[in-house]
């Protein structure tokens, strides 16, 4: 079945470990999301784009900054969890997942992935965007997830350690991006089942798939750059913001 109509969901939490609150940081003069989905919504592969939360601070910001906004539940474990509940609401066919501290994405990442999952056929649950890796420090740091490919391009394997192993050559390490673009069907797929050992481990949410023998398409994408998880990246990505408007 040939994919027709898909949308683009933000998710965006208040709550935050290392950086509370920060969907409503502000860089220049407006809140973080309202970048990611002034991006997402040039994004010419989607249909409609929405902010997705369970709370009502970041609900009421978004409607006076005039954005789409979902209100989902709490009790999400995960990102995707999220999105599911947003693709029964809306009755979406298919959705991309965006970051919400992405103010920077490529509009035309996001339509790469979403172009995937509508070429590719019904084995295929999801893409996946991902970049080389460049900076040995990336390579090594537990909070970079890697992934590891087969010959046609799907996902064989994520982990937060240095996969693969150097033993014979130096490889390509590769870094797992959060955008990906489900079916709806696979989404359902997605929330019926218990977590698998490895990501159980590994606390990365795409093993899900790749655990139960699902096909995940990898999609290479040019990265932002900048993203956003602690207050020393967002001063970054002000300084960033703020030396476009020079260039401009």
């Amino acid at each position: 079945m040939k994919l027709r109509k898909m949308i683009g969901i933000i998710p965006c939490r208040y709550q935050s470990t290392r950086f509370p609150g920060k969907p409503l940081a502000d860089i220049g003069d407006k809140p973080m999301m309202w970048h990611v989905y002034q991006q997402a919504q040039q994004a010419s592969e989607l249909e409609d784009v929405y902010i997705a939360t369970d709370d009502f601070r970041i609900e009421a910001t978004c409607k006076q900054l005039d954005i789409k906004v979902l209100m989902t539940g709490k009790a999400h474990q995960t990102g995707t969890d999220r999105v599911a509940e947003c693709a029964r609401i809306l009755d979406a066919e298919a959705v991309v997942n965006i970051q919400g501290d992405e103010p920077f994405i490529d509009p035309e990442s996001i339509n790469k992935v979403a172009r995937a999952l509508k070429q590719a056929d019904s084995t295929v649950f999801a893409t996946n965007g991902y970049s080389r890796i460049e900076d040995p420090a990336a390579v090594a740091s537990p909070n970079v997830v890697k992934v590891v490919l087969s010959v046609t391009g799907l996902a064989l394997a994520y982990s937060r350690a240095p996969i693969p192993y150097p033993l014979r050559k130096e490889p390509v390490y590769l870094r797992q991006l959060g955008l990906y673009a489900f079916r709806r069907d696979a989404l359902e797929a997605f929330t019926s089942r218990a977590q698998g050992p490895l990501e159980q481990v590994e606390s990365v949410e795409m093993l899900r798939f790749v655990e139960y023998g699902n096909a995940v398409q990898m999609v290479e994408v040019t990265e932002s750059g900048i993203a956003v998880d602690t207050p020393e990246d967002l001063r970054l990505a002000n300084q960033y913001y703020e030396d476009q408007g020079k260039a401009d």
